[in-house]
């Protein structure tokens, strides 16, 4: 048995980085791009208005105020999209709209709030300065710049960017094909019938998910009975995937047999057991070159396990470099005694008070008890040498879900 730390080095270590793929613009949400993005012009291209308002010679405007307000001739209106037909001159002014492009002769722009309207006349009531409301060619990104780096995860900024800059297609990072083994003679799907003994896989949709969400694409294998036979069949079928996960079957009982099968199919053991709780029984290894995780078949260890070693192979594959959740420091709420030489991650509730974040169990921390993982948005991090955690001590907590993940974090 090794430790939590070890069997992510030996997992970490091997993660192959996967190809590159060229999709549009909207695919490539959440993905890592895989080339720099430099920009082949500036943007904006020109010197356009910041304001609707009027386009002015900003020495027309000296002295200007609501007393004596400087009158100017309005020459033209200017839409947005379209190039002023004048230049303006001394004594005149152009009504300009929020993106226009600057007129020829004009250095300012004064917003409509402090003119006033009559006719072919405008009043300005304040003095205005040279490039005021004004944004300037180049201002957001210079030609030759470099705009996105490779190994950027592309957000919606990101998105709207390639898109200024006429990138329709980008090279991205492969997604990897996942495929996703149940195993249990007590196992039903979903939609199939319940008899005396059997329940439904839960572990089938649980980890189909944790695949989605990050970035997996899925090949479902469904169930697998204990019969070493069907277990290897299904086996085959995964191996074409780029990673094989499956459920139950790695622990000691005389029905677990997917170990076994696994190393008749000729399966390169890293580690078979690792010291946390829950998620002990856990195999990792490949066959011919694809990396395999045997994951134990109770739901939360199951998911927790996955939290912990598959998630950021996957990430790491897609070329992402923050593949960790967050760890935050909190003050634990109660008091938990755990058994050393093993890491334990509780199942928790964290929520902030006064500045400082909290954390309590969800209850009952059973790894076959689903509903404390629906609960939690955190797992309590209880190191192997610890045997009593009291009320009132700091502990870390990694965070689970999004929300979670868009507050301020500790190191971990």
């Amino acid at each position: 048995m090794i430790s939590v730390e070890e069997a992510l080095k030996l997992i970490l270590d091997t993660t192959p980085l996967l190809g590159m793929e060229k999709v549009d613009i909207i695919t490539a949400l959440g993905r890592v791009i895989g080339e720099n993005i430099y920009s082949p012009s500036d943007i904006p291209p020109f010197d356009n208005s910041a304001m609707d308002g009027y386009a002015v010679k900003s020495e027309d405007t000296k002295g200007a105020s609501k007393n004596h307000p400087a009158v100017l001739t309005v020459i033209e209106d200017l839409p947005a999209g379209y190039v002023a037909k004048g230049k303006i001159k001394k004594g005149e002014a152009i009504r300009i709209m929020t993106g226009a492009p600057l007129p020829q002769g004009a250095d300012s722009v004064v917003m409509v709030e402090e003119t006033e309207a009559s006719g072919d006349k405008v009043k300005i009531f304040n003095e205005a300065e040279t490039n005021q409301h004004i944004r300037k060619a180049g201002e957001d990104v210079k030609k030759g710049e470099l705009v996105i780096p490779q190994g950027t995860v592309l957000r919606p900024a990101a998105i709207g960017m390639l898109a200024s800059l006429k990138r329709s297609f980008v090279s991205v990072y492969q997604r990897p094909l996942v495929s996703i083994l149940c195993t249990g003679d007590e196992l039903v799907d979903v939609d199939g019938e319940l008899k005396a003994g059997q329940i439904v896989s839960s572990n089938s949709y649980t980890l189909a998910s944790q695949v989605n969400e990050c970035g997996g694409i899925l090949l479902l294998l469904g169930i697998a009975r204990d019969r070493k036979d069907e277990l290897e069949q299904k086996f085959r079928e995964g191996l074409r995937a780029d990673v094989i996960i499956s459920s139950a079957g790695v622990s000691v009982g005389d029905y677990d047999l997917v170990k076994g099968v696994l190393q008749d199919l000729g399966m390169e053991m890293k580690f078979w057991k690792v010291a946390m709780r829950p998620g002990q029984p856990l195999a990792f290894g490949t066959i011919g070159g694809k990396p395999t995780f045997g994951l134990p078949g109770n739901p939360v260890s199951s998911m927790v396990s996955f939290e912990q070693f598959v998630r950021p192979y996957l990430l790491k594959m897609q070329g992402h470099t923050r593949i960790f959740r967050p760890v935050i420091e909190a003050i634990w709420q109660e008091e938990f005694v755990k058994k050393t030489e093993r890491k334990y991650l509780v199942r928790c509730m964290v929520s902030k008070k006064e500045g400082m974040y909290i954390a309590s169990s969800t209850g009952e921390q059973g790894s076959g008890i689903l509903k404390s993982m629906v609960l939690a948005n955190g797992l309590a991090i209880f190191p192997e040498e610890k045997e009593v955690i009291r009320a009132g001590e700091k502990v870390k907590v990694q965070l689970l879900d999004r929300e979670a993940e868009q507050q301020e974090v500790a190191e971990y």
